[in-house]
């Protein structure tokens, strides 16, 4: 968390969490905005039963299904721990009062929805334009601590590709 936080950091409650544990669901108005301590989080939606992944998020990222948070509408995704977690949490209003009490956190907000349409709008035109290995060379590129870290089939969704395909373009 950033110092302009330090200010609310008596607001913000710690949450342990183990892997594979469901913070939101698709469907659900998001209470809970998550600063990741430690760890790592994912989003995903649920297409017919499949799981596709759209974004991996780890140590020092804010994440919640922001415009579920800011406009109580139900959550385009769901919020999933892919190890154990230890997070620090603010709920709605308290991160409200902080918005109206400190214009900072108010342009730290800009800045991180910014970074979000920055990095959506980037994925959106690579499935546009780039075939799977292309995408996988992006993510190595770019994210390398991505490939490290998450097992391969979440990263396969994440690509819009299977397990085996992306075995395939691993082994080129």
């Amino acid at each position: 968390m950033t110092s302009h936080w330090d200010k609310f950091s008596h607001l913000f409650k710690r949450q342990e969490v183990s892997a594979k544990t469901v913070l939101l669901e698709e469907g659900q108005i998001s209470r809970t905005m998550f600063f990741i301590e430690k760890g790592c989080l994912r989003t995903w939606v649920n297409n017919d039963g499949k799981e596709i992944t759209t974004q991996f998020f780890f140590e020092g990222d804010k994440v919640a299904s922001i415009e579920s948070f800011r406009m109580n509408l139900p959550s385009l995704y769901s919020i999933e721990s892919l190890e154990p977690c230890i997070l620090q949490t603010i709920s709605q209003q308290e991160f409200q009062n902080a918005l109206e009490n400190l214009p900072e956190i108010k342009k730290e907000l800009e800045e991180h929805l910014f970074r979000r349409l920055l990095h959506t709008q980037k994925l959106f035109y690579s499935y546009l334009k780039n075939n799977p290995q292309k995408r996988y060379q992006e993510l190595i590129e770019e994210h390398p601590h991505i490939v490290q870290r998450i097992a391969q089939h979440y990263i396969a969704s994440y690509l819009g590709i299977t397990s085996v395909s992306l075995s395939r373009i691993r082994n080129r």
